[in-house]
């Protein structure tokens, strides 16, 4: 005899929606206390104060910079070409106009360029890595889920592209579709995801045998729902960590190919381009190539120590060791 005080045509159980229950408050303390840690380190604390004044250079540019990154000297100042950085409270004349980074190899203000190529570099990394991160994770986690045909297709073809180095491949890429940032954003992405691919694999391979996912599945959950909806929340943990690091990396590739002459074409303010543009003058002027390459520097240090930082904090095992 059916018992009328239960619902028909109800699946869910009260033991699997305890389980989510729980599941969801394990989640949201393991993301507390990797925010702990996380601000308990100092490698990551510089990391975070690097990037943040980064972050605020990019975005007051127009009001930090003395001149526009684009603007030619000549006729406004009296300047020369390369002249050496003039700073007043250093000794500089005060009749003499100040350029604290010194003036290029075009007459213009390197201190401004310097300060608008921040905007750049960071828009470069963000932008490859989000483009990488959302298609390798697609096809790591369809092949992760699916096994098979769909796994060996999909990482064979990684595979291929892992084979080759980042740099020379990217160079490969843009050398077909023609120089431009655009197209070097895309090269740089493209050679990215077979890293992310992996990462989304391996992720995803664990978590789709956990008891919730068997659950999900054993209530009618689609394919779709199962994957997307409960294991792939779940991966993300080492997306996040080799998705900072890979910034870094992109930064880095971005400023290889603009040195290169196949990535942000001049006038653009990009670090890379300013170095390759005054590459010959690294003894005759070093000030030139020295500010854009400690700008590169402090970029990649700071979402390396990041990268690091996060890659503490949310590993379950310190958390098992009691790593505080």
């Amino acid at each position: 005899m059916m018992n009328s005080s239960e619902p028909e045509g109800k699946p869910t159980s009260i033991p699997t929606l305890q389980a989510e229950s729980l599941r969801t408050t394990e989640s949201v303390t393991l993301w507390k206390t990797a925010w702990r840690r996380l601000f308990r380190r100092k490698s990551a604390l510089l990391g975070l104060g690097i990037l943040g004044a980064l972050i605020i250079i990019a975005l007051t540019a127009n009001w930090i910079a003395p001149y526009s990154p684009y603007q030619v000297l000549i006729g406004i100042e009296p300047v020369k070409m390369r002249q050496a950085p003039c700073i007043h409270l250093l000794g500089c004349p005060e009749d003499q106009p100040q350029h604290i980074m010194g003036i290029d190899g075009n007459v213009r203000d390197q201190f401004s360029r310097v300060l608008y190529g921040a905007r750049l570099s960071l828009m470069v990394g963000l932008t490859t890595v989000s483009f990488a991160i959302v298609i390798g994770t697609i096809l790591g986690s369809i092949a992760g889920y699916l096994g098979g045909v769909t796994d060996n297709v999909i990482m064979r073809f990684m595979d291929v592209l892992l084979a080759f180095p980042s740099l020379l491949l990217a160079i490969f890429i843009v050398s077909i579709l023609g120089p431009g940032l655009i197209n070097a954003l895309l090269a740089i992405g493209i050679v990215s995801i077979p890293a992310y691919a992996r990462v989304a694999r391996a992720s995803v391979l664990t978590v789709r045998e956990m008891e919730f996912v068997e659950a999900s599945r054993s209530l009618g959950g689609s394919t779709f729902y199962v994957l997307f909806g409960r294991i792939l929340p779940n991966s993300l943990t080492p997306l996040i960590v080799q998705g900072t690091l890979g910034i870094a990396t992109a930064i880095l590739d971005a400023a290889a190919l603009s040195f290169l002459g196949l990535g942000a074409q001049p006038p653009t303010p990009e670090w890379g381009t300013m170095l390759g543009a005054e590459r010959n003058q690294v003894f005759t002027a070093p000030h030139l190539v020295f500010y854009p390459g400690l700008a590169i520097m402090l970029t990649v240090l700071s979402f390396n120590l990041l990268g690091d930082g996060l890659r503490d904090a949310l590993d379950p095992r310190l958390a098992e060791r009691g790593v505080e």
